[in-house]
């Protein structure tokens, strides 16, 4: 009898170490967790005044008519007429998004015009502007600028091809919010926190979008599935804070 319960309890340790064993092949690596957990954070990417996220399109560092004060940049275009020569012009991240989450608050300048634009593809040899190849959601003063009057034109749109599904944008010289969400192929923006527009892609609806827009003189343009991240430089004085990215 006693040689029977030894004969027992010896299986019973075997069959814990076994199951020991196998807890231990099929446990979750915790660095990579980690890893996985630090990328689905929001990224800031106004860190500092040296603007080391950014460039401008086609060209090198950020020139000084951006200006990174206190976390708020400003377009700073009091002399419109040298504004290029001023260090202006489209500034883009250095990094490119496939699919991602990107937030930006912004506010405009009295009957001024700006954008955001995503997707970018920065080939200047095929390409001379952001703008030949990245949609843009729209930033105006809709009241004063003229594009304000357009339909598709107007804050929050989608530049030339969609509008927006209800007025939430708040006048020139007031922070507003865009919310950009774009992953595989699925596209909505909100602004101040509220959808306003939703479509997809790539696919044949979105082809027809582009065929029908300015935008159909520019092959490539909004084919690309990965790209940058651009904020524009339409000649007028505009502000940008809390601009960040979260990859999906």
């Amino acid at each position: 009898m006693k040689k029977l319960i030894f004969i027992l309890l010896a299986a019973v340790a075997i069959s814990s170490c076994n199951s020991s064993g196998k807890n231990t092949s099929t446990m979750i690596d915790s660095s990579s967790v980690a890893k996985d957990s630090a990328t689905s954070k929001f990224v800031p990417l106004l860190k500092d005044s040296a603007m080391s996220n950014w460039h401008v399109y086609g060209k090198g560092k950020v020139g000084a008519a951006w200006k990174l004060k206190d976390g708020v940049l400003h377009l700073d275009a009091s002399k419109k007429a040298d504004w290029q020569t001023l260090g202006g012009g489209d500034i883009v991240t250095n990094d490119e998004y496939d699919n991602f989450d990107l937030k930006v608050e912004w506010k405009i300048s009295r009957a001024g015009n700006s954008g955001i634009m995503f997707y970018v593809h920065e080939d200047t040899t095929k390409y001379k502007y952001a703008w030949n190849t990245g949609p843009e959601t729209q930033i105006a003063d809709n009241k004063e600028n003229e594009d304000g009057k357009l339909i598709k034109h107007r804050a929050g749109d989608l530049y030339d091809l969609m509008s927006i599904s209800k007025e939430v944008v708040k006048p020139a010289g007031e922070w507003n919010k865009t919310e950009v969400i774009a992953n595989n192929g699925k596209l909505d923006i909100l602004v101040n926190d509220q959808k306003v527009l939703s479509t997809t892609l790539w696919d044949d609806n979105w082809n027809k979008l582009v065929a029908g827009s300015k935008f159909k003189e520019w092959p490539g343009f909004g084919t690309f599935k990965k790209g940058r991240i651009a904020l524009q430089d339409h000649g007028a004085d505009v502000w940008f804070r809390n601009v960040e990215i979260k990859k999906l």
